[in-house]
């Protein structure tokens, strides 16, 4: 089914995924985040997709909640579109595969907070990043009073929150938020050299990784270990592993498969 504002494109083993309402600096629609959603199940059904690479088409990466048609909306039609929008955060938490945010111009509001929800966050100079829902009114929706404050540190998260302020994008790498901040011009081309390097990873062990460490905030210790000991239990198992010890005697680079 054809979705206007979210464009989708496999390359081999990398899921592309472009949020496509420039006019509006891709505020959210309810087609997008829908699109979204289904984009990011399908891409854990799909075992050729082994990264997703989330972008923004035009001049920014989001604005987030669409500023033009709040006030509009009744409260049972808030509380569906929320709904909505958490769908589409946990289907990314569940994606056993990493996903990658290429961040340009302004990520802001839910914007900032889709962003969050990917795995890796990678800058682009020029961008600021939001928090602006109390400039009208709102609490921050879309995860972000779940994600922040476990980056770094209640604290700091509220200051984001109260203040609402853009912050650059190395502010954001210095606070821990970014991954990588790249000039402009190599945005592009620096996340698809990441996104093929994890491609080429073993994406068993990266999914688990992050299906773990994603929960680790929510378990005691005890449990993480136990997690950590089953799940080894498996990765034994897979052929990337026999794969990457025989690549290590062989002194060669390894050759994962994703199985």
């Amino acid at each position: 089914m054809m979705n206007q504002h979210l464009l989708i494109n496999i390359d081999g083993p990398v899921m592309s995924l472009t949020l496509n309402r420039p006019d509006s600096l891709n505020a959210f629609s309810s087609e997008m985040i829908l699109g979204l959603t289904e984009a990011i199940k399908s891409a854990g059904e799909n075992e050729e997709v082994r990264v997703v690479v989330l972008s923004g088409a035009g001049r920014s990466f989001s604005a987030g909640g669409d500023v033009k048609t709040m006030g509009e909306a009744s409260a049972v039609q808030g509380y569906d579109h929320i709904g909505k929008l958490n769908e589409c955060i946990l289907a990314m938490k569940d994606l056993e595969k990493p996903i990658i945010a290429a961040v340009h111009g302004f990520a802001a509001g839910a914007g900032f907070n889709l962003a969050l929800a990917c795995d890796l966050i990678v800058a682009a100079e020029d961008s600021k990043f939001a928090l602006s829902f109390s400039q009208v009114g709102l609490i921050s929706d879309g995860g972000g009073l779940y994600f922040l404050p476990r980056l770094i540190g209640p604290y700091r998260a509220k200051q984001l929150f109260f203040s609402g302020e853009p912050i650059t994008a190395n502010v954001a790498f210095e606070l821990g938020i970014v991954n990588q901040v790249l000039p402009v011009e190599a945005l592009e081309e620096g996340t698809k050299k990441l996104a093929t390097k994890l491609a080429s990873g073993p994406s068993k062990a990266f999914g688990m990784m992050k299906k773990i460490a994603d929960h680790s905030f929510n378990s005691s210790l005890s449990e993480i270990l136990e997690q950590e000991r089953i799940t080894q239990t498996m990765m034994i198992q897979t052929e990337d592993h026999l794969e990457g010890v025989a690549a290590f005697k062989e002194k060669r680079k390894p050759v994962f498969k994703g199985k």
